[in-house]
């Protein structure tokens, strides 16, 4: 198991309005997995090898952050400063909309299914870019979301407090496309989340399940069944993947959506 790109090709992405590297490796049908805050950090491309290793092509974007830097508090600390507060890309505090970004992912996702083929595109989000999943699910090619820990919009308002903790980072419309082609399409996506996570509230994945019924199926794993780490139970499946015990919750979850990815596209 790597925890460098050196095995990944990079190339460019351009819709016509951004540009953005991207990494990609591997064989079968594709999935985007989209990093979280900081950025490309080793334990994210620990999590884009598994899929690799089970037979799927990985495409690795980079929205933000410095590619293969180590985690630090500093580091996310800046990095999520300049998403929230600067970059035009993405709206962190707006509720019932997704980000501009989303575009661009569902761009690249009908260029990974033109080259790779089989059913459709999986995509994975995490944290700040958790519910990015579901809303590319709008791009017909992407075919098997999952949302890992959507922690937007971010509960940062002291006016709002109550509504975010209930809010998702889709609009009403495609809320409503998603439920349909998830109905019509036979499809299902998956959300998962640490119980006692406050980034992630337990109100979110309510609305998600009202939103998306039994075709979302929403794992959520108690806090100490989370890897040690200084910081607190967030990021299932790779700061708090806990890989020394096969038979734990964490495990079991990253199992549960490798299985669930390469069933789905293929």
């Amino acid at each position: 198991m790597t925890t460098t790109l050196d095995p990944y090709d990079e190339f460019t992405y351009d819709d016509g309005h951004w540009s953005r590297p991207v990494y990609r490796r591997g064989g079968g049908p594709a999935v985007i997995v989209v990093h979280e805050i900081p950025g490309i950090h080793p334990l994210v491309i620990r999590f884009a090898d598994y899929l690799v290793d089970a037979g799927m092509t990985v495409y690795l974007p980079s929205l933000f952050g410095t590619p293969v830097r180590e985690l630090s508090t500093g580091y996310l600390a800046r990095t999520a400063f300049k998403a929230i507060c600067i970059s035009r890309e993405f709206s962190a505090l707006a509720l019932n909309r997704s980000s501009p970004i989303v575009n661009w992912l569902r761009a690249l996702a009908r260029e990974a299914h033109a080259e790779c083929g089989g059913r459709g595109v999986g995509a994975v989000g995490m944290c700040f870019t958790g519910g990015f999943s579901l809303a590319m699910m709008t791009e017909p090619a992407v075919v098997a979301p999952v949302a890992s820990q959507p922690s937007l919009p971010l509960n940062l308002s002291l006016f709002s407090r109550e509504k975010r903790k209930h809010a998702v980072d889709l609009s009403n419309a495609e809320a409503a496309m998603i439920r349909k082609r998830l109905e019509d399409e036979d499809l299902s996506a998956i959300a998962l989340r640490f119980c006692g996570d406050s980034l992630v509230p337990a109100e979110r994945f309510e609305t998600l399940r009202r939103l998306f019924g039994d075709r979302l199926v929403t794992i959520e794993i108690p806090d100490e069944a989370a890897a040690p780490s200084e910081m607190s139970p967030h990021s299932v499946l790779t700061t708090h993947l806990d890989t020394s015990d096969e038979s734990g919750e964490t495990w079991q979850a990253l199992q549960r959506v490798i299985s669930f990815l390469k069933q789905s596209t293929a």
